[in-house]
């Protein structure tokens, strides 16, 4: 008989996983940080912090299409008796969504590789009533399928993905998770999908480069996190951060700029790394859409569009697996 793994055992290799990853992203061409290990605990708070500066404002815009919407959701859906939501955040957008809900009695499940979000979401969604709350630590695509194989429910299922964070994916892999998730459901489940629309440019960029630099410190604080849990020594008066937007690939870039030539090592990865001056390390893409797009993409996925509400540049589209 095995014996169970020790927490240090898993913790060593989630270590091991990230040094690998991180050696791999960072020697390609362009240079590149995975974007989710922007968010540990403070990242994440820094990420909440963000949603509430008046440049960024697609937090704000799906709250309030959240506000004036839950309900008529509710009455396309009918009664739901499980609740998916893949990336949950703080867990304020799912409670204001599930409080309109029709089914008293409601199995939500939230899927983050963000312990600290899990944690947050958790407080947030116990509050309400008459819910049980099961995280998973996952990919959304092992979320998706660890769900689905031990959780089987009878009663109609809604997957949540909101925050406009189908953006941090470029349009192949956006599919391939429209995809994965559609391959989770059975048919008359539905997705609820929250997407940040093409806006002008300086808006925009605005919103990824606040003036109070919130949002660099978020961008920096990965260079915190590989310092602390891989024993790197990227010094962080030596990179600047940088937003842009990419008009041809519909999307904002984020970076970080080496501000002088220089050397960095990451022990965990064995790993030597000259940064040349104004070499940039590409950290996180948002792909904006356009309504029509968005319509598209859910029926490309096997998704038949019931519903869409759209708000001062931001939308919820609601699809039912067909």
């Amino acid at each position: 008989m095995s014996m169970p793994r020790s927490a240090a055992s898993r913790s060593d290799e989630a270590s091991v996983a990230l040094a690998q990853e991180i050696a791999r992203s960072l020697t390609r061409a362009p240079r590149q940080l995975p974007s989710h290990y922007l968010y540990d605990r403070l990242g994440s708070s820094l990420f909440e912090a963000i949603c509430r500066l008046p440049w960024y404002r697609i937090a704000k815009v799906e709250q309030r299409l959240l506000d004036n919407h839950s309900e008529r959701i509710f009455e396309e859906l009918g009664p739901v008796t499980s609740v998916v939501e893949l990336g949950p955040g703080s867990g304020e957008k799912l409670a204001t969504l599930i409080s309109a809900r029709t089914v008293r009695n409601v199995r939500v499940h939230l899927v983050d590789v963000s312990a600290e979000a899990l944690e947050q979401a958790s407080r947030t969604l116990g509050a309400l009533p008459d819910l049980s709350i099961l995280t998973h630590q996952a990919t959304y695509e092992a979320g998706l399928a660890s769900i689905g194989r031990h959780d089987a429910v009878a009663g109609k299922s809604l997957i949540v993905f909101l925050g406009s964070n189908i953006g941090n994916f470029d349009p192949a892999a956006a599919g391939a998770l429209l995809l994965a998730i559609r391959a989770a459901v059975r048919c008359g489940d539905s997705l609820l999908l929250g997407a940040d629309l093409v806006k002008p440019e300086r808006e925009l960029v605005l919103a990824y480069d606040d003036p109070l630099g919130v949002t660099a410190a978020f961008n920096r604080n990965l260079l915190v996190r590989l310092n602390r849990e891989l024993g790197s020594d990227f010094d962080l008066d030596g990179f600047e951060h940088h937003a842009r937007w990419n008009a041809n690939e519909s999307r904002v870039e984020m970076y970080l700029v080496s501000m002088r030539r220089q050397r960095v090592r990451i022990r965990a990865a064995d790993l030597d790394i000259t940064f040349e001056d104004g070499e940039a390390i590409w950290t996180e893409s948002s792909y904006k859409y356009r309504v029509s797009e968005l319509a598209t993409m859910l029926t490309r996925a096997g998704f038949r569009v019931t519903g869409q509400w759209a708000e001062d540049g931001f939308a919820l589209t609601l699809g039912e697996a067909v």
